[in-house]
């Protein structure tokens, strides 16, 4: 599922740089130009819901990660 239609990230592409060890926010906003002139920002918003999936966990506010993303 795709999580920032501007940068074309999806679900996959922000679990896989976590088990390559980029789970921080600065880290993940980095690595996908978060806060590059041709994104949007709304992902950076919500840098948290990227931060648990690359750690591997689901949102607590969430049922699955489809729910909230």
């Amino acid at each position: 599922m795709y999580l920032c239609l501007c940068k074309g990230i999806t679900e996959s592409d922000v679990r896989e740089a976590g088990r390559a060890g980029c789970a921080t926010a600065s880290q993940l906003k980095a690595k996908f130009g978060l806060t590059d002139k041709d994104c949007c920002g709304r992902c950076a918003k919500h840098i948290h819901e990227f931060v648990e999936l690359a750690a591997g966990e689901v949102p607590a506010t969430c049922h699955s990660p489809v729910d909230c993303l």
